[in-house]
């Protein structure tokens, strides 16, 4: 026994030498979040997306553009209050409309993607005034086209803002576009195939030392 920890010592170390080389795993997505606007000018993450919700007459609608890891809980929010009033104030109620407050947030340079800058450093807002039944997508297009969508229906921008790209993950520490082509395992988040074909050689190793300590003590 005394002579099998240690050959089985060094494989595990060196097991785990090689998972602390793993690549990182990516942080999260780059994408526009879509917020309800609530009381006190605070923010909550929409249940629904654009295109399905239909928000009433008086409510405030929220984009922003960002890198966020979680959707609900780690998403970042506008940057300006969800206030109906500051929005919509002044626009003069029409017969058969209702008014939509939106806020758009074009996000901070650290956010945009490679070669593009946002379209201004604050963010921007617009009391659009549509049909009783608009979603909140038609009240974003009232305002603020063009915008772009994806073959699942996902926003990917704003404004023209950003050019291409819809929803890519991004890479903590290097992006995945800088990655090399076989060092991941297709999902652009697991360890690659040739960590994986180490870990278990070294196992292979691992096992041989304990089958040969065990015939060296008989």
């Amino acid at each position: 026994m005394r002579r099998r920890l240690p050959a089985v010592a060094l494989a595990l170390g060196i097991a785990l030498a090689l998972l602390a080389a793993t690549p990182a795993l990516a942080a999260g997505y780059r994408y526009w979040s879509f917020w309800d606007g609530a009381a006190g000018g605070k923010w909550v993450y929409a249940t629904q997306g654009p295109s399905l919700a239909r928000p009433a007459d008086g409510a405030v609608q929220g984009f922003r553009f960002s890198v966020s890891k979680d959707a609900a809980a780690q998403a970042a929010q506008p940057r300006a209050a969800a206030d109906f009033e500051a929005v919509c104030g002044a626009t003069v109620p029409a017969e058969g409309r209702k008014r939509v407050a939106l806020v758009i947030d074009f996000g901070v340079p650290e956010d945009a993607p490679a070669g593009e800058t946002p379209p201004g450093t604050a963010p921007r807002t617009a009391c659009a005034q549509v049909a009783p039944d608009a979603t909140a997508a038609e009240a974003l297009a009232s305002v603020a086209k063009p915008l772009r969508y994806n073959s699942a229906a996902l926003l990917c921008a704003i404004s023209g803002y950003p050019k291409q790209g819809c929803g890519d993950q991004v890479a903590d520490g290097p992006t995945p576009s800088a990655a090399p082509a076989d060092g991941g395992d297709g999902e652009g988040g697991g360890p690659s195939a040739g960590l994986l074909a180490g870990i278990a050689a070294v196992a292979a190793l691992a096992a041989a030392a304990v089958w040969q300590s065990r015939r060296r003590s008989r």
